[in-house]
């Protein structure tokens, strides 16, 4: 199949073959002379176990993991872990349900559905089916403007942690945001040009290794001031009214930190896109919920070190980034060095969760314009005899476009934790929650009023609960972030 032909109808789109939006286009096997294709007539999928599950670690453990400790803080040695594992769980569940709806009908020869919008559609109505695709893509774009502001306040650690080394503690080391934002989205109009989410796993296989790095420098420092001291004060219920926080701050951090730790796992809105990876057989379902397993257990088990482990070191005055916010000053180059796997990881992770926004516009272009050459047209392009590949001016235009605007608009809107909490409150109970529990029901054909759709819908509306108390929260945070604000000033 030409690459043409294939931009036209990834993810469901014809192209003057009787094919509809949102239903699946199958060419014929071999069609255009490929003989090593799938039953859709796709170029053969080869994802296994392992590479779903270090795109699922480079989406999970993000720079959501370096607020754990903070999120800690506001909740306690109680219910601070146990959110963390009650999370997980849910986490895992909901994936599992949403793995089953990769196909519709039979788990092995049934239509494939390429993106979360296409599962919607094969099992919900219209209506449900934008109110996902509203969720996701704006979820997807804030991630994306959350990592440009966490990679940009990682690289000026680095230049702070040299100063502090050189000059002191006390003294004034403080950098601009806004250059190293713009050095960030310069790396991924670059990156952003390699065509689908099929080429990326050499970046998430190196983005996973740097995340298990840098989370694993933030656990052996917290491991060794718990050890050495001094340690700061802990209490069962975290950050104490009247000599931390007051009483309606105490409630508001509370709120934001349960959004920052919805934030730490969230990766339903890409799990579609990831299962589209995985060859068959075995069925895809068994391999997404073998990755899901081992992508959310080891997540976790670094989630409950950085999470425990930082609490206990800076008890309740735990900063909001652990690795940036400097409870750390020594060894400097340890520190510089994790601060530069976060960036490493960054550059994968933006890619992993801006791949299905470029599929979608491209798909949506070359079916609504067909016969357009600067959309449908790839241009060859050879540098040297071993560096070969494709240029298509729509794909090197917009995603540029797409960058420059996230990377301006990180800029304009540089807090941390309120953004993080945000993010993870208006992502996930539609899109963790919802949908797959609402897709499992339709797909089960679960009658209602029986015990076990009243269990599903139980636990959906709960969470509707948590993510409602967790986007007020950051709502507040990002309003008093707003009172001391001044555009393009923002000092890490």
């Amino acid at each position: 199949m030409t690459k043409d032909v294939e931009l036209a109808a990834r993810n469901g789109h014809g192209n003057g073959t009787g094919a509809t939006a949102g239903e699946a286009y199958y060419p014929p096997p071999g069609h255009g002379g490929d003989v090593d294709v799938d039953d859709d007539g796709k170029h053969r999928r080869t994802g296994t176990v392992w590479t779903a599950s270090a795109h699922i670690i480079t989406a999970v453990i993000g720079s959501g993991v370096l607020s754990l400790a903070w999120a800690t803080a506001q909740l306690g040695w109680v219910v601070g872990p146990v959110t963390l594992m009650l999370f997980a769980g849910i986490t895992y569940y909901t994936s599992s349900l949403l793995a089953d709806c990769y196909r519709t009908g039979d788990q092995v020869t049934g239509k494939r559905n390429y993106t979360y919008m296409d599962a919607v559609a094969s099992y919900l109505s219209r209506w449900q089916v934008l109110t996902c695709g509203v969720f996701q893509y704006v979820n997807l774009v804030g991630t994306a403007i959350g990592y440009t502001i966490t990679a940009s306040i990682s690289a000026a650690a680095i230049n702070k942690a040299n100063c502090y080394h050189k000059n002191g503690r006390e003294a004034d080391c403080g950098v601009y945001d806004s250059m190293y934002m713009v050095v960030f989205g310069a790396g991924q109009i670059f990156f952003s040009q390699v065509p689908n989410f099929h080429d990326l796993w050499w970046l998430s296989f190196l983005a996973a290794i740097m995340s298990f790095t840098y989370a694993s420098i933030a656990v052996g420092l917290s491991l060794a001031q718990v050890i050495s001291g001094p340690t700061g004060k802990t209490s069962l219920t975290g950050t104490e009214v009247g000599v931390d926080v007051t009483s309606a701050e105490k409630i508001w951090l509370a709120f934001q930190a349960l959004g920052d730790i919805a934030f730490a796992y969230s990766y339903s809105m890409i799990l579609i896109e990831i299962q589209d990876t995985v060859k068959c057989p075995p069925a895809e379902n068994k391999t997404m919920k073998k990755a899901t397993m081992l992508g959310v257990s080891t997540t976790t088990a670094f989630y409950m070190l950085c999470g425990c482990l930082g609490y206990a070191a800076f008890g309740n005055g735990a900063k909001g980034n652990i690795l940036t916010g400097f409870g750390f000053y020594e060894p400097y180059w340890l520190i510089d060095f994790a601060n530069v796997c976060i960036v490493v990881h960054l550059v994968g992770a933006y890619q992993v969760f801006c791949q299905p926004i470029f599929a979608a516009v491209e798909t949506y272009a070359a079916w609504r314009w067909p016969n357009a050459g600067f959309i449908t047209r790839e241009h060859p392009v050879s540098a040297g005899k071993k560096v070969r590949f494709s240029l298509n001016m729509f794909r090197l235009t917009w995603r540029t476009a797409f960058v420059i605007v996230s990377t301006v608009l990180a800029i304009l809107m540089p807090f941390f934790n309120d953004i993080l909490g945000f993010l993870g409150a208006i992502g996930f109970w539609p899109l963790t929650v919802y949908f797959p529990v609402e897709m499992y029901i339709r797909q089960r054909r679960i009658q209602k009023y029986t015990s076990r759709w009243v269990a599903l819908q139980t636990l959906s509306f709960l969470c509707f609960l948590v993510s409602l108390a967790a986007a007020v929260g950051s709502i507040e945070g990002v309003t008093e972030s707003l009172k001391h604000y001044v555009p393009f000033k923002t000092k890490s």
